[in-house]
C-alpha cells in the first residue's frame, strides 16, 4: 500500500499508539489501514458416495483439481459464499450439511472453510473458472493433481470420516508454503 484510500496521501508503516503490529498509517489524516486475513469458503460436495472436484481454469494451479471454493464476498455469510462458489465453479446446487474444516493458512493471510454438502439433484458442470468437473470415487481421487494443501487436507480428513460415517469439524493449520514441482 502506498496511498491512503481516505485522502490519497502517502502512507507509512508504523505501530499505532495502543497497537502492537505494524500498520499502514496515513501521514496526513492518520487513518489506520488494517489488513486482515481473507476467508476462502467452499464445499465438499457429494453425490451417491462420490466427491465432486473441479479442474481449475485459472491461476494459480491451472489444470489442477480442487474442491469448489473461493473468496468470500462482502455482505454474504460463509455458507452463502460456499454455495455460491459451488454454483459458479461446478454449476451445482447443494444442500449444506454443516461446517467440516477450518484451516488457517497464516503465511498467505487466509482462512479456508469447507462445508459438507450434497448435490441437490446430481447435476453439475464446468463454470467459467473450471475446465471440467467430475465425480470421483474415493479411491480414484487424483492425489498428484490436487491444487492446494488445504484441499488435500480436507479430502484426507473427509475420506477417513466417510469410512466411519461420523463427520466431525476439523480445525487445523498449514504453516508452510506449497512446494514447487520441478
Amino acid at each position: 500500500m502506498k496511498y491512503c484510500s481516505t485522502c490519497g496521501q502517502p502512507v507509512e508503516q508504523r505501530i499505532p499508539e495502543g497497537d502492537n503490529r505494524h500498520r499502514y498509517v496515513c501521514i496526513s489524516c492518520e487513518t489506520i489501514h488494517y489488513q486482515n486475513p481473507r476467508i476462502v469458503a467452499g464445499t465438499v460436495p457429494v453425490w451417491e458416495g462420490r466427491i465432486l472436484l473441479c479442474r481449475r481454469a485459472i491461476e494459480p494451479r491451472y489444470g489442477y483439481w480442487t474442491l469448489p471454493a473461493g473468496f468470500m464476498e462482502n455482505a454474504e455469510t460463509t455458507t452463502e459464499a460456499a454455495a455460491r462458489e459451488t454454483r459458479e465453479e461446478a454449476l451445482a446446487e447443494v444442500d449444506i450439511q454443516g461446517l467440516y474444516s477450518i484451516i488457517d493458512v497464516p503465511h498467505i493471510n487466509q482462512v479456508h472453510m469447507f462445508y459438507r454438502a450434497t448435490l441437490k439433484d446430481g447435476l453439475f458442470g464446468a463454470g467459467e473458472e473450471s475446465l471440467e468437473s467430475k465425480l470421483f470415487e474415493p479411491g480414484d481421487i487424483p492425489w498428484d493433481e490436487i491444487s492446494f494443501p488445504t484441499v488435500r487436507k480436507t479430502l484426507e480428513l473427509f475420506l477417513v470420516d466417510m469410512k466411519s460415517d461420523a463427520y466431525n469439524v476439523h480445525v487445523t493449520d498449514i504453516r508452510h508454503p506449497m512446494a514447487k514441482k520441478t
